[in-house]
């Protein structure tokens, strides 16, 4: 039996940009746009901040971990419905 708090994906969308916000590697302006589950691992999707040319940046990585993180945390605590 799972201890995961069952989730709309709006408010879980919520949460994650209220704790990326808080996160100290934050990126202003960045935001969480998307949330999926794929066995029983939310993986949660934005900016990546890619260059016009569609080129990784200085801040791509930074995204991709905070999302990594994010993904990490809070899969730990919930389940979509």
């Amino acid at each position: 039996m799972s201890d995961l708090k069952h989730i709309h994906k709006d408010e879980l969308l919520n949460i994650a940009n209220k704790t990326l916000s808080e996160h100290e590697q934050y990126i202003e302006g960045m935001k969480v746009t998307d949330v999926s589950e794929s066995n029983n691992f939310l993986i949660f999707k934005g900016d990546y901040f890619l260059d016009p040319a569609g080129l990784p940046t200085a801040q791509t990585t930074t995204a991709f971990n905070l999302y990594k993180y994010l993904a990490h945390a809070l899969s730990k605590e919930y389940t979509l419905n």
